[in-house]
């Protein structure tokens, strides 16, 4: 087995890991609008306001994270007695995790950070939020609940953003209560006095966090070795992951192994919330059964991902998959993606401003009238997404003995294709809810059906998006193939 496929086999387990997450927990809103004038009463832009979305952040994000790799979750944190303590209760609700772990305190405030866009551009954020220690009894509420998840968990993450939650008791407490159970503890930290998290099995500072760790640069390589080595011993560690951004990863182990790892992301968009990607993959990973420097080789594919994705998101177990599957074929692009991952990537096309197409079909033996379809479809967009019919959908519409090329062999071809994006398979009968969960600015069916005949034309037009009816190219069918082969 290459060392790739072991690293796939380590996302596919990752069903079976179980994180608890003790941490500051928080609500990411996002406004996303446009921007077309300056304010008359002072110099700065007016937004006009197209839609907002909610997600959990800080150590919310991290359990976003795990349930996004398939993984379980169970969480230890704070929230106020507040209206946006129910929506953070109603977003953990939506990713079946269960908010038992969360304790309740009345002159507390649930932190939210909103952050204004106009397309890829950040215009301004706002924190409201309380920021302070809690109280020795919030504490030991915290620390109760910890103890009694982490009897059904198998890694611990400590999520500190600095909040107050994580005051020294709790810290102390659930890296001693790990310890004893013999499973890891993965910080996420906060500051410079690391002595807190003494006896923590990996520390994942970023690049700028070290330096401050330390108390001095760390700029070449050198020092990110050196000065994640120092911590190692100071403060009895197994190992210190550094997150450098463009540069990659490194691992620095009590061993005294270093292990260098490239960056993975072909194109940044967004680096909110990387570090908790790679502190929910490591865990998880670790929690599966992964050695830490398969865990950190999986996190970096992972952390990867999420940066080319909008807002604080999440890498799936597919995703990370799909990269390492990429990686072994030698970088070849895998546009084949589940309606999941067409749904991230649809997200960052958007706020780059492009135009996109959809058009759907059984594609059961692509001849040159697809090639031509496609091509025109790909000329009235910047990104064209083929909805594709599964094996089952197509022989419904087919008749037995089609298709005559399995799902697979079909979306491989297709994605072959430089005027193709992105290939998604869709199992009903006709392609309406995937139409409504894109939203294309054109909807693309050749010209032998009227723009009334076309399945979710009424919907893409009452939004204001278009129609095309592609030219097609006489002499060419698959049916007609199949009867010449048939000779």
């Amino acid at each position: 087995m290459s060392h790739r496929e072991n690293l796939i086999r380590t996302v596919t387990r990752l069903t079976g890991a179980r994180v608890l997450v003790v941490g500051d927990i928080m609500l990411d809103q996002f406004v996303y609008g446009d921007v077309n004038r300056i304010s008359p009463e002072a110099p700065i832009p007016i937004l006009q306001v197209k839609h907002e979305t909610n997600m959990l952040g800080g150590a919310g994000n991290v359990v976003r994270n795990i349930v996004g790799l398939g993984g379980g979750a169970s969480l230890a944190a704070v929230v106020g007695n507040d209206p946006t303590g129910k929506k953070v209760r109603k977003l953990l609700e939506q990713n079946e995790v269960a908010d038992d772990g969360l304790v309740t305190v009345n002159e507390r405030a649930t932190g939210i950070k909103t952050r204004y866009l106009a397309g890829t551009q950040q215009l301004l954020r706002t924190d409201h939020e309380t920021v302070g220690a809690v109280d020795a009894k919030t504490a030991k509420k915290v620390i109760s609940v910890a103890k009694q998840a982490m009897k059904h968990c198998d890694a611990v993450i400590v999520s500190d953003y600095g909040k107050g939650v994580l005051v020294p008791d709790v810290i102390e407490s659930v890296i001693d209560a790990a310890r004893t159970r013999g499973i890891p503890v993965i910080v996420d930290p906060k500051g410079r006095e690391y002595w807190r998290y003494q006896g923590a099995t990996i520390v994942t500072p970023n690049r700028a966090e070290l330096a401050e760790a330390v108390g001095h640069p760390v700029t070449v390589q050198s020092d990110i070795v050196e000065a994640a080595n120092s911590l190692v011993i100071e403060y009895d560690l197994k190992a210190v992951l550094v997150t450098r951004s463009q540069d990659g990863m490194t691992l620095v182990t009590a061993e005294g192994d270093v292990t260098h790892l490239p960056a993975e992301a072909q194109e940044v968009f967004d680096v909110s919330g990387a570090g908790d990607t790679v502190v929910a993959t490591v865990a998880a990973a670790m929690a599966a059964g992964a050695n830490m420097v398969d865990a950190a080789k999986v996190a970096n594919v992972a952390a990867g991902i999420v940066v080319a994705k909008v807002g604080t998101a999440t890498a799936y177990a597919a995703d990370v998959i799909s990269a390492l599957q990429q990686q072994q074929l030698g970088g070849t692009d895998v546009k084949i993606c589940n309606q999941e991952q067409l749904a991230d990537r649809v997200a960052v096309w958007r706020h780059a401003g492009y135009r996109i197409g959809f058009t759907n079909g059984c594609f059961d033996l692509l001849h040159p009238g697809h090639v031509s379809l496609l091509q025109q479809a790909r000329n009235t967009c910047d990104k064209l997404i083929v909805g594709l019919n599964t094996d089952k959908s197509v022989k419904k519409l087919k008749g037995d003995g089609r298709p005559v090329q399995s799902e697979r062999a079909r979306s491989t071809v297709l994605s072959s294709l430089s005027s193709v994006d992105a290939v998604t398979l869709f199992g009903e009968q006709t392609p309406i809810k995937l139409i409504k969960s894109i939203k294309p600015d054109v909807l693309i069916k050749g010209s032998d059906y009227s723009v009334s005949e076309v399945v979710g034309a009424d919907v893409v037009l009452k939004y204001g998006g278009e129609v095309f009816l592609a030219d097609i190219e006489a002499g060419h069918s698959t049916t007609n193939t199949i009867e010449r082969l048939g000779k």
